[in-house]
């Protein structure tokens, strides 16, 4: 392989805009939140066209397979073009929000909330997207 053949996972998450910035990125790779074939990354590691990424990044899980390398970081519409999301549809994050996500809404004139109102608040969120 050439220099300009070699692409580090981290860059190439960084120019399909995945994370907002490159050390995003490499901070995510060594958190073990990247995977290839469930091992772990290094955020050095090469990446090929054809192969398939586990990608956690808060709630969001995505899964995406390497259609086409990019080694800098361009319009959106560009980069969701060098890759394919392979994620399926209830482990999207608009899935989960929509139809997981209670109301957490207060009645006009209820005033402020209690501490035990704000302890429930937290209790309920807390749980709201977790695993089952």
């Amino acid at each position: 392989m050439t220099e300009k053949e070699k692409l580090r996972i981290d860059k190439y998450l960084w120019a399909i805009r995945l994370f907002k910035t490159r050390s995003l990125a490499t901070d995510a790779c060594k958190a073990g939140r990247v995977k290839l074939n469930g091992q772990n990354l290094k955020p050095s590691a090469i990446v090929k066209v054809g192969e398939v990424y586990q990608v956690s990044k808060g709630i969001e899980k995505k899964i995406i397979e390497v259609v086409e390398l990019l080694y800098n970081r361009v319009e959106a519409k560009i980069a969701i073009t060098k890759y394919k999301d392979l994620t399926p549809v209830e482990e999207t994050h608009a899935f989960k929000s929509v139809f997981h996500a209670p109301s957490l809404k207060r009645d006009r004139g209820t005033g402020r909330p209690t501490k035990k109102d704000r302890r429930e608040t937290d209790d309920l969120i807390g749980g709201m997207f977790e695993e089952e």
